[in-house]
C-alpha cells in the first residue's frame, strides 16, 4: 500500500469512472486499473464494484477512503513543512481570479502556498476574466485564474480544464422539460447573464451571434449566486458552466443541454514575465492531488498534461 495507490483510490471514488480518474491522476487507464487490482489483491477484498457505466466503492472501499484522503493530506503537509524549513522565499505575490471557477480551488491553493512560504505577502482580488487578463498584461497582477481564451497571446497561459455550457431555466419554463434545446428556441426567452468582463459572457455572446440568436439580456450580474437567484425567481434563463448548475442554490432549477456545437468553457492560469514568486504557486498547482486543488465536479475535465501557449514554458 503506497501513496500512489491512495491517490488512485481517491480519484476513482470521486470520479466513478476509470477514464476520468486516470486522466486526473496522469496515468493510463490500464495502469490505474492494474494498480487498483494489485491493492485489492493485497487487501484480499474488492474496493470497487465495476459496471460499464459507473464504478462505485464497495463497503471496504468506503472504509478505506477517509484513510486514503488523510494519508494524501499528511504527505502534502509533510512536503510543505520540508519546503518551509529549507526555502526562505519572500516578496509579494499578486493573484486574481474570476468567481466560482470550479476547475481550480483558488482558496485552497493560496492556503497551501501561504503555509509553505509564510514570508511571501499575498494580495488577492476577484474580478471578471477580461479585466484580470488586462491587469496581468499591465503588470498589476503576477498571475490570474481566468475563464477566457481571448487576448492571451502576450502572456504565458496554461489551460487547467474545460467543461460544457448548459442552459438553466426556472422549473415552470417552457424549455424546462427539454433534454436538448435548439439555438433558435433561445430567441424568445429573456436572459440573465454575467457582466461583459466575465469570460462566459463573451463565449455565450459569440455562440448566440454565430447561430443567429438575437437574445435579450434583461439582467447583467457580477455574482454567480445573484444569477441563480434571479433565474429561480423566474426572471429569465441563463447559460452557465455545468458546475454552476450543480450548486445547491440551483437545486430547484432545470438543466437543459445545449447543442453539440456549443463552445466549451475553458479555465486557464495566465502569468506575466517577471521575478515574482508566481512560479512557486504554479508548482503547487501542477502537483495537485485529487481532492485538493484541481477538481472534476460534474464532468469538468482537468488537463492531465497542462497545455501552454507559444509564450509559455514547455
Amino acid at each position: 500500500m503506497d501513496l500512489r495507490q491512495m491517490q488512485y483510490v481517491v480519484a476513482l471514488a470521486d470520479e466513478r469512472q476509470f477514464t476520468r480518474a486516470a486522466a486526473l491522476s496522469g496515468v493510463s487507464q490500464s495502469g490505474l486499473s492494474a494498480a487498483i487490482r494489485t491493492l485489492e489483491d493485497e487487501l484480499g477484498t474488492a474496493l470497487f464494484d465495476r459496471s460499464p457505466r459507473l464504478v462505485q466503492p464497495t463497503p471496504a472501499g468506503l472504509a478505506l477512503l477517509p484513510f486514503a484522503r488523510t494519508l494524501l493530506a499528511q504527505a502534502t503537509a509533510a512536503r510543505d513543512a520540508v519546503v518551509q524549513a529549507t526555502q526562505r522565499l519572500s516578496g509579494t505575490l499578486r493573484v486574481g481570479a474570476e468567481q466560482c471557477l470550479g476547475v481550480v480551488d483558488v482558496s485552497t491553493l493560496l492556503e497551501r502556498f501561504h503555509r509553505r512560504y509564510p514570508q511571501v505577502e499575498v494580495h488577492f482580488e476577484q474580478a471578471g476574466s477580461h479585466d484580470l487578463v488586462g491587469r496581468v498584461r499591465e503588470g498589476e497582477l503576477d498571475l490570474a485564474f481566468v475563464a477566457t481564451t481571448e487576448h492571451l497571446s502576450a502572456l504565458s497561459a496554461t489551460e487547467l480544464g474545460r467543461e460544457p455550457l448548459v442552459l438553466l431555466t426556472p422549473p415552470d419554463h417552457p424549455l424546462a422539460a427539454r433534454a436538448v434545446v435548439d439555438w433558435a428556441e433561445l430567441t424568445a426567452s429573456p436572459f440573465i447573464d454575467f457582466v461583459p468582463s466575465w469570460g462566459v459572457r463573451t463565449t455565450t455572446d459569440a455562440a448566440c451571434a454565430g447561430h443567429g440568436v438575437h437574445r435579450r439580456v434583461r439582467f447583467s450580474v457580477g455574482d454567480v449566486h445573484a444569477l441563480l437567484d434571479l433565474v429561480g425567481r423566474g426572471l429569465g434563463v441563463a447559460i452557465v458552466p455545468r458546475h454552476v448548475a450543480a450548486k445547491p442554490e440551483a437545486a430547484r432549477l432545470r438543466v437543459v443541454a445545449l447543442p453539440d456545437d456549443t463552445p466549451a468553457w475553458v479555465v486557464s492560469v495566465v502569468t506575466s514575465a517577471g521575478g515574482s514568486p508566481a512560479p512557486y504557486l504554479l508548482e503547487l498547482l501542477e502537483g495537485a492531488q485529487p481532492g485538493t486543488q484541481l477538481g472534476t465536479q460534474l464532468g469538468t475535465t482537468p488537463t492531465a498534461n497542462v497545455r501552454r501557449n507559444a509564450n509559455g514554458v514547455p
